[in-house]
């Protein structure tokens, strides 16, 4: 099983409650490789390279803060292991360029981040990294939310093609769908980083609560008085998540909906409960800091791994399309 975050920056609530939290159950069903894909943050931020190396720190800090284990999963960094790029490129010779352009997912991004030239090559062509990426490992599980499930189609259409052209080599890689609960931010919107609303891992618990404090709730609840509906309210969505007590989150919604609490105090249940769960992950969090060069060591053996793999596929990769003489 193959999965990869994209280095960009600390990761947030969002993040845990959906494919960290999900990752965390995997590692211990799957053969997991789980990859820093530094190559994919330089396609949209090479213009700003600088800062992929912090980020990528970042990200392996926050991975291994909540409990990913190096001894059950390979944990790696993409640019690493030679393989991504080499495979990326054998794909390119028969990734069918109108599939790619056809691609709703490259056609959102264009529009949506207009403070970037991504009119580039290897922006179009961020699905065949993504495919060489699974495909070197023979990945036959790639577990990711519904949205990407169109860069799985295609990572299962170049498998196809490959075997195909040249020699049978690739499984096609199945999805396996991650169940991603809605974390909203502070606004109300999806949880980013971009949309300025996010609640980190990482951050100091204070200032979490000065967010949460100010965070939105159900529009009709103009005064404590008003009897509000849960299920309209973004502070509801992550109760769900984060609050384990079923029974105090059942009273919290009885409560609400006559007036009988006011969204202050339900808050400051919910970070109660936020707090329970992050508290141990920054103080492991706090650990790698203090131990960089043990993080280094993450880094390098699972490099070192995964290479082994990725040798042996690019190998036969090579001597199906005729180079092993």
């Amino acid at each position: 099983m193959f999965s990869g975050m994209r280095p960009t920056g600390k990761l947030h609530l969002g993040h845990l409650a959906g494919a960290l939290t999900n990752w965390l159950k995997l590692q211990d069903e799957y053969d997991c490789y789980y990859c820093i894909v530094d190559w994919h943050a330089l396609m949209s931020e090479y213009m700003n390279s600088s800062t992929i190396k912090d980020n990528c720190k970042e990200i392996l800090l926050d991975w291994l803060a909540v409990g990913l284990d190096p001894k059950k999963a390979v944990i790696f960094q993409q640019s690493h292991v030679s393989g991504h790029a080499e495979l990326h490129l054998a794909l390119s010779m028969i990734a069918p360029l109108g599939r790619l352009e056809r691609n709703p997912i490259y056609k959102e991004q264009l529009e949506n981040i207009a403070d970037r030239d991504l009119q580039t090559y290897a922006f179009l062509g961020y699905p065949v990294l993504m495919a060489a990426d699974i495909l070197l490992y023979k990945a036959t599980k790639v577990p990711v939310g519904e949205d990407q499930s169109i860069h799985i189609e295609i990572a299962k259409e170049l498998a196809r093609r490959f075997n195909n052209t040249f020699k049978e080599v690739f499984p096609e890689p199945e999805i396996l769908l991650t169940p991603t609960p809605r974390i909203p931010g502070i606004d109300g919107r999806k949880m980013s980083k971009s949309y300025n609303n996010a609640l980190f891992i990482s951050e100091d618990l204070d200032e979490m609560w000065d967010k949460v404090r100010t965070m939105m709730t159900d529009p009709a609840r103009m005064r404590k008085t008003d009897p509000g509906e849960p299920e309209k309210c973004p502070v509801w969505e992550l109760h769900k998540v984060f609050t384990l007590d079923e029974e105090k989150k059942q009273e919290l919604a009885r409560e609400c909906r006559v007036a009988g609490i006011g969204c202050i105090d339900c808050k400051k249940v919910l970070m109660g409960w936020i707090k329970e769960k992050l508290e141990p992950i920054q103080e492991q969090r706090r650990y790698f800091e203090v131990h960089g060069a043990e993080m280094m060591d993450i880094l390098r053996d699972g490099a070192k791994r995964a290479s082994i793999v990725a040798s042996k596929t690019m190998e036969e990769v090579k001597t199906a399309v005729g180079f092993v003489l």
